[in-house]
């Protein structure tokens, strides 16, 4: 995985409770946290708005293109 560098600019008081994990121990360095926690809202984001686009689609709709042609196949499927 490629990394770059960035600088941000956080509160004071997020930096205080960041150093506070990081020196507990729950996360290796503030570098760590902090991709951690962009790595999650962007999955939050997508997830998201892949839940937005599928309420966009029409149940029916849907159903019927998947149930097309079904009848043809299921003449040719072997009777078990």
């Amino acid at each position: 995985m490629s990394v770059a560098k960035v600088a941000i600019t956080l509160d004071q008081n997020l930096l205080v409770t960041l150093d506070r994990l990081v020196r507990q121990h729950r996360f290796p360095s503030r570098s760590r946290m902090i991709q951690q926690a962009v790595e999650e809202k962007v999955a939050r984001i997508e997830s998201n708005r892949l839940a937005r686009e599928c309420e966009k689609l029409d149940c029916r709709l849907e159903q019927a293109i998947a149930e097309e042609g079904m009848s043809q196949e299921m003449d040719a499927w072997p009777t078990y």
